[in-house]
């Protein structure tokens, strides 16, 4: 029987991403990929596009939210039986994980960073203590369950022309459901961090809010994105969390990280592990972002990022 990567993600990046990381272990492991989708026929559409040899389809949506298939997911992966099921690490994501595995009695690997396929089995390199160390795990047990967050695997080149087989899966009504009140729609996103070739980062350094404007200055001369810590984003809300960078937030890979009065706690710098290369500002020597850096200044940011600006704009 050919063995099936699935890939499930109410996000169409994300989804792009699960479906690449698909791809390579199918192509370990002799098998083919497959998107769960949910709700109309232009989801199934955009998964061929994306990469898909075939796609499960679930058209009940009205007022249901995702976890609400968990009981059509489990009878799905019982009946079809996948080599894998790779599930988008977005909060509803996460919850539908966990609640799958404990009905088909596995375990989670979360946080993936990066497949192996060896002697027809699957490895799986995950973050563990909150990003404090790193776990290589070897499936004994089909399906292996996996959550991948944005960012960390290659989407295929899209093909436009892409088609495959659509299979009609059976919507089983849950015990219990939560109850949707109310839709708003979410502001668009204003950056793709896990595109950026560049990012600025700032830290706790920065001291007040409006100090921002000369890093949104700075990024700009660059040509780069602008990041930013944990505090920033979700103590102080200065900025959207969707510049988050770190264990809970977006893992990047960019040519040039640049982070300013960021300490280097390892909740932030496991999102950062994949840069090229990483330069730093801060006034601590001792602060832990100079370990990963390959270049660092030891100073007063104030001073420095004012002086960067300055020779930026002097060689335009």
């Amino acid at each position: 029987m050919t063995k099936e990567i699935w890939v499930l993600s109410e996000k169409e990046s994300l989804q792009a991403e699960l479906l690449g990381a698909a791809r390579f272990l199918a192509e370990g492991l002799g098998g083919t990929t497959a998107a769960l989708v949910i709700g109309a026929a232009g989801r199934s559409e955009a998964a061929f596009r994306q990469g898909a040899d075939k796609v499960y389809r679930l058209s009940e949506t009205a007022e249901y939210t995702l976890e609400d298939f968990l009981p059509s997911l489990v009878q799905a992966v019982q009946q079809y039986q996948p080599a894998a099921v790779l599930i988008g690490a977005t909060w509803s994501g996460k919850a539908l994980a966990g609640r799958l595995a404990a009905v088909l009695h596995r375990s989670v690997v979360t946080d993936v960073k990066k497949f192996a396929v060896r002697d027809g089995q699957i490895e799986a390199t995950h973050l563990i203590l909150g990003g404090g160390a790193v776990r290589v795990e070897r499936t004994l047990a089909e399906p292996l369950i996996a959550t991948l967050g944005l960012g960390l695997f290659e989407a295929l080149p899209a093909s436009a022309e892409a088609t495959g087989e659509v299979v009609a899966l059976s919507f089983v009504q849950p015990q219990s459901r939560w109850v949707l009140r109310e839709r708003k729609p979410k502001p668009p996103a204003s950056v793709n961090l896990a595109a950026a070739k560049k990012v600025v980062c700032p830290g706790r350094g920065v001291q007040k809010q409006e100090d921002l404007q000369m890093m949104f200055e700075l990024a700009q001369l660059l040509g780069a994105e602008v990041g930013a810590t944990r505090p920033l984003c979700e103590g102080l809300d200065w900025l959207p969390r969707e510049r988050y960078i770190g264990v809970s937030g977006a893992f990047i890979k960019p040519d040039l990280y640049l982070g300013i009065g960021v300490s280097g706690q390892v909740q932030h710098t496991v999102g950062i592990t994949e840069s090229r290369v990483v330069a730093a500002i801060n006034k601590d020597e001792e602060a832990p972002i100079f370990q990963q850096a390959d270049y660092g200044i030891v100073g007063d940011l104030y001073q420095i990022v004012p002086a960067l600006i300055r020779a930026l704009q002097a060689r335009r």
